[in-house]
């Protein structure tokens, strides 16, 4: 990282930038060029580990090239503004990016992951219908490393 002034090095921060970031961006291998997507998600932190859950249809190109190549790029942002600084105009935010393997899970899991889905996108303790994961696929993603970043006006 060029900017480390900006690096967040607290692990429990980084989580944090996460936990406030609405949507994550998956970036997959898709032959010549990358593919990304942006996701709705849950996730929790299990020994040290972040592991993402996202849903969606059983079919489709993000499931194709996941199944030909899990390894995967994870990026979630919060915008805060545009600032002018000292030195001209600037952007006020955080960011996570993470690396690791995604892979489809069913029954307990898949449902464990729907949860966690439903309380970050602010539904805790919504009931879903179970029979609902038939027609729908959880996908986890167990991230290997991730690292934050934030420009905010404390920084300066």
């Amino acid at each position: 990282m060029r900017r480390t002034d900006r690096e967040v090095t607290d692990f429990n921060a980084v989580v944090d930038i996460l936990r406030r970031a609405d949507t994550i961006r998956l970036g997959m291998h898709a032959g010549e060029h990358p593919y990304v997507v942006p996701l709705s998600f849950g996730f929790e932190v299990v020994d040290g580990r972040v592991i993402l859950y996202f849903h969606g249809a059983k079919a489709g190109r993000k499931h194709d090239l996941l199944r030909a190549n899990p390894h995967v790029c994870v990026e979630a942002d919060i915008f805060h503004r545009y600032v002018m600084n000292p030195g001209g105009p600037t952007t006020m935010y955080e960011s996570f990016i993470g690396f690791g393997l995604a892979e489809p899970v069913t029954g307990g899991e898949a449902a464990h992951g729907m949860e966690l889905m439903l309380t970050h996108c602010g539904f805790d303790g919504y009931a879903f219908d179970l029979g609902a994961l038939e027609h729908t696929e959880i996908t986890k993603i167990t991230l290997d490393t991730c690292t934050g970043k934030r420009h905010v006006e404390e920084n300066w």
